[in-house]
């Protein structure tokens, strides 16, 4: 199935989300001021007094030279290229190409990982509590993507909530196709939307946003603390 019949759509998204888990601290070689022309030479000089260094910045070469960000935030924008595995597959990737997701907004990213979460806390068999410290990224998406928002029949199979075998599949293909990405229905978050982005150049203006606490209760979240404040929000129907 050609995913041409889709059609792009140009997204433009002031302020969207990606929450993350605050153990990944910022990557200093690429938050520095550097031009990411020249981080190939530094990172040759620094492996020779730091020969750990890869293991912090991952493979840079996932990432094509004219598609590389640097400069404040940039670690968030990058790292998910450079990191990415097969042993950390996702709804359009298999792990073989590194992938950037984004909700349009707050409560849509915020469903997105509790429900992920969720799916860790349960098959880990962890006790009850609060749990995972993570943290709230604010930023702009400026892409054409592949759209499939718009209800037709034929995207349901990429839509499904179980397997990802199809939409692994029409993620490789749309990537090797030259496209950014895909604009999509969130699953965890009825009104919700949410995009892939094939590319770290395709979001910009990064900024820290809340810090978040998630309580498990040994089935579900059913809590959300969010610790800059110290508000605690409980999830209805949780």
């Amino acid at each position: 199935m050609s995913y041409s019949q889709f059609g792009t759509s140009e997204i433009k998204w002031k302020s969207a989300v990606r929450i993350i888990r605050s153990l990944f601290p910022p990557i200093d070689l690429f938050e520095d001021i550097a031009d990411p022309a020249d981080w190939p030479l530094l990172i040759s000089a620094e492996q020779k007094t730091n020969p750990r260094l890869m293991e912090t910045i991952g493979n840079i070469e996932m990432v094509p030279p004219e598609r590389r960000v640097g400069g404040s935030g940039a670690s968030y924008l990058m790292a998910p290229f450079t990191h990415c595995s097969i042993d950390r597959p996702s709804r359009f990737s298999d792990g073989r190409f590194g992938v950037l997701y984004v909700a349009r907004h707050y409560e849509t990213a915020l469903f997105e990982t509790i429900h992920h979460h969720a799916l860790f806390m349960s098959a880990t068999r962890q006790p009850a509590g609060w749990t995972s410290q993570f943290r709230e990224l604010v930023l702009d998406v400026d892409a054409s993507l592949v759209d499939l928002r718009k209800g037709r029949p034929s995207s349901a199979q990429f839509l499904n909530s179980d397997s990802y075998l199809a939409p692994q599949k029409l993620g490789s293909d749309i990537r090797a196709g030259g496209a950014d990405g895909i604009v999509y229905p969130s699953l965890r978050h009825e009104t919700g939307e949410c995009a892939v982005l094939f590319f770290p150049d395709l979001a910009s203006n990064v900024t820290q946003g809340r810090h978040l606490d998630y309580h498990w209760n040994g089935t579900s979240v059913d809590f959300v603390r969010d610790a800059t404040s110290g508000e605690v929000f409980q999830l209805v129907g949780a």
